[in-house]
């Protein structure tokens, strides 16, 4: 389970999981008998069951709010890579791996030559590996033909 996700729940939910704990310690305190524990179970099975529905829901939209996220982000780096083709510079290793940078908005392309997908950084951020598609395609044929 994401931990981002319980924390959020613990943000949206702590007034219930304390007023529940109150009355488990209240339970303890005063109730002697098997109906004690027959109480704390109920009220254990109330906060994990209560729980599961509200952390699937905000599970769901925290990674909806990320995929949306992602896509805005990829769609303004490629927007960066059309414009600022002519600025970029084309960098070969001898492993077989190149990095194409951009500075000024700061994105880095990696990958290897002839390959099918490429790693994309923008301003420090990782936003993961993409299939080498047109555009991309271009934007390395632009910066190998700037190195040059």
């Amino acid at each position: 389970m994401d931990v981002q996700v319980w924390i959020e729940f613990l943000k949206e939910n702590w007034l219930v999981i304390v007023v529940a704990l109150v009355v488990l310690f209240l339970i303890l305190n005063f109730v002697k008998t098997v109906v004690k524990w027959a109480l704390v179970l109920v009220i254990a099975a109330f906060i994990i069951i209560y729980s599961g529905l509200s952390l699937k829901d905000l599970s769901s939209a925290v990674s909806v709010v990320t995929e949306q996220a992602t896509s805005i982000g990829k769609d303004q780096v490629l927007n960066v890579m059309k414009s600022r083709a002519k600025d970029a510079k084309f960098t070969q290793n001898s492993d077989g791996t190149f990095i194409i940078t951009i500075s000024n908005p700061d994105v880095e392309v990696t990958g290897t030559i002839g390959g099918d997908k490429v790693k994309v950084v923008s301003h420090g951020i990782s936003l993961g590996e993409w299939t080498v598609d047109d555009t991309v395609e271009a934007f390395i044929q632009e910066a190998t033909r700037n190195s040059k």
